[in-house]
């Protein structure tokens, strides 16, 4: 009996919609599905006062990649926008990543042998061998005073736990420089498409056949005896109904204002890094695109516990969900005509390249030789 469709594509955020523009271009019919109202998964923009508002968050790209950053360039024409957050603890503005901007604030040195001396200093003071959490991880890195100023609150915040009851590997790649540079990214290739995420993701889903407000779970009878294969970037647990337990996640909690004034805080994010400020950082939409319009519109991130029913966000590595992961990771390998792909199908947090990046090396193992 022939199938409707090739592929059902259930979830239309990068994975989904990368796949999905690949297949069409094989000549394989399509349909992809969201539960969302819209397509673009979390890279989604709204226009709020003529501003590309990056509705879950800052979607910054990024990659070193010439061959991503060509694939992406297709759709969209980039900006220069660099990434240069900085940090507001209790009033004291600091540059992001640590570098000597940083060092000189902090402690008034000059010279990166200062800088490193202070560091050194620190940390030996610290007595700390091995490291054996976060907090530990960080001072070992950058010394007692920038941990305590400017990770230790936001991180608490971030993770809703202690930093000494987090595993040391979260902050192990931590950026730290010595020399001047504010770029919080050490790519090569860097910037923000210009009208906003959106124009990526209709190019990439011209043609395909979409339904939006479409739970997979709700009609799944129906949708897998319209498709020969299925591509499924939610969350695993939920696609094998929970048969190993549920996996945790940390999610986010946004808060939007639009502000009658051209320039609210100067810079796109500002991490607010003390322990008292309920939110991690401040948003500014318009400094992305490098906007002149009369208002702006801010989004304070506010990071909450996951349940059932959240935006699932941030996977939580530790032992117990690894495990848990790896027995769903083994029943998925089993599946003769599904294929996993995105943050939540794999349990981990990707950056945009690197789902894409994913994306492709599903297509190209999906048609060799075909």
């Amino acid at each position: 009996m022939n199938k409707q469709y090739d592929y059902l594509v259930i979830g239309a955020g990068l994975f989904g919609a990368t796949f999905a523009f690949e297949a069409t271009k094989r000549g394989k019919k399509v349909l992809v599905i969201d539960r969302r109202k819209h397509t673009g998964g979390n890279v989604y923009c709204e226009n709020i006062e003529g501003i590309n508002v990056h509705k879950y968050g800052a979607h910054i790209f990024h990659t070193s990649s010439k061959e991503i950053w060509d694939y992406v360039n297709q759709f969209a024409d980039f900006n220069r926008y660099t990434n240069a957050p900085i940090a507001n603890y209790n009033g004291e503005i600091y540059n992001l990543p640590f570098n000597m901007n940083t060092f000189n604030k902090l402690w008034g040195v000059v010279t990166p042998k200062e800088a490193m001396d202070k560091i050194d200093e620190q940390r030996t003071n610290a007595k700390i061998g091995r490291p054996s959490n976060l907090e530990e991880q960080a001072i070992s890195l950058v010394g007692t005073d920038i941990y305590e100023k400017l990770i230790k609150g936001y991180t608490e915040k971030q993770w809703g736990r202690k930093a000494t009851e987090l595993p040391a590997f979260i902050i192990k790649r931590l950026p730290v420089r010595f020399n001047y540079d504010n770029n919080y990214f050490n790519d090569k290739y860097q910037g923000i498409p210009e009208g906003g995420y959106n124009k990526i993701i209709d190019k990439m889903l011209d043609g395909v056949d979409v339904k939006l407000n479409m739970d997979f779970f709700k009609h799944r009878e129906t949708l897998e005896s319209q498709t020969e294969k299925i591509v499924f970037t939610g969350m695993i647990d939920e696609y094998f109904n929970y048969k190993f337990g549920k996996l945790e996640y940390r999610s986010l909690r946004f808060e939007n204002e639009i502000l009658d004034e051209e320039n609210y805080q100067g810079n796109a994010v500002v991490n607010y890094t003390d322990r008292e400020t309920p939110y991690t950082r401040v948003i500014e939409h318009k400094h992305f695109e490098f906007g002149t319009q009369q208002k702006t519109v801010i989004t304070k991130e506010y990071p909450v516990e996951w349940s059932a029913g959240d935006e699932p966000y941030y996977p939580i590595n530790n032992d117990r969900n690894d495990q848990i992961y790896k027995l769903y990771k083994d029943l998925a390998d089993k599946q003769g005509n599904i294929i996993f792909g995105g943050r939540l199908a794999t349990y981990k947090y990707y950056d945009m390249h690197q789902v894409i990046a994913a994306a492709l090396t599903a297509v190209e193992k999906e048609f060799v030789n075909r």
